[in-house]
């Protein structure tokens, strides 16, 4: 605990002399401390973040009519500032020795700022509270995300601390698969295509053995298979078993470039391009 220390020193005036004393120090033992936990140590796109925040009193002397604020992690940028995570409206719980209490008053939610809180005597009080990613969350590899709390109230130096969660390094893939032509005659020819994209910021690469499995009905005859535009051939790329119609690529041949994420110069929005990889199969019925 941190424990300001304190100065003094007298001063004797006589017959027009002045005379000073010796300079006393000492520590001012605060009392009152804070913390903040996030619930988990990394974000990634589309998730929301639970933070703890711990009010604990060593003395004797209760605390009441306390003010939290959380700045949501609040960067500058140009001239102005912006907060990379948006507090979740009726999310916020409060307990008082481990007991619920009511909730307390949401001033504001950007920041984030709770008033009415109170800690008594050797005791402590907990804020749980949610929140989610904005447009403004950096997503790239290594960014993370770091949001102050304040405590503030009469009879206390105002209390800061931190905490930091970093980007999760991972993939994101959605597929999707469509048909073209979408009427076929008999003996005709159809093309299916397989779009993948990632969202993530870590691309799949061959040896996180990505394979597509698609069983193909009506059964397709005289597979032509191009990935990225590229041909594929059997065994190599892929197996095809033409008496099921069932089709696998070989573990390792599909790989995807991770996204792309650019800030905007002018209002600090984030935008996410994805990695894309496109898998197609062309055959007769």
């Amino acid at each position: 605990m941190h424990m300001p220390t304190f100065y003094n020193q007298a001063t004797l005036t006589y017959n027009g002399t002045t005379v000073n004393s010796n300079i006393v120090s000492g520590e001012l033992a605060e009392t009152l401390s804070v913390t903040k936990n996030a619930l988990v140590d990394f974000y990634s796109p589309d998730t929301s973040l639970t933070y703890v925040v711990s009010i604990i009193n060593t003395g004797s002397t209760p605390y009441t009519g306390l003010t939290v604020t959380d700045n949501l992690g609040e960067y500058p940028f140009e001239d102005e500032t912006r907060a990379p995570l948006a507090y979740t409206d009726d999310s916020l719980f409060y307990l008082v020795n481990g007991i619920p209490q009511p909730r307390p008053v949401v001033t504001d939610s950007s920041p984030l700022t709770v008033t009415g809180i109170s800690v008594p005597a050797g005791g402590n009080a907990v804020l749980i509270y949610q929140t989610t990613l904005t447009e403004f969350a950096p997503l790239a590899p290594e960014s993370s995300i770091i949001n102050e709390v304040t405590v503030s109230g009469t009879g206390i130096s105002e209390l800061n601390t931190t905490e930091t969660v970093t980007v999760r390094e991972e993939a994101l893939l959605t597929i999707t698969k469509s048909l073209s032509p979408t009427t076929v005659p008999e003996n005709g020819q159809l093309t299916y295509t397989f779009v993948i994209e990632n969202r993530g910021n870590a691309p799949i690469v061959a040896t996180d053995n990505a394979v597509i499995t698609d069983a193909f009905d009506p059964i397709l005859e005289n597979l032509m298979v191009t990935f990225n535009s590229e041909a594929w051939s059997t065994p190599a790329n892929y197996a095809y078993d033409e008496e099921t119609g069932v089709f696998t690529s070989i573990p390792g041949q599909i790989t995807v470039p991770a996204a792309t994420y650019v800030q905007d110069p002018a209002t600090g929005a984030w935008t996410v391009t994805p990695g894309m990889a496109t898998l197609t199969v062309t055959g007769n019925i």
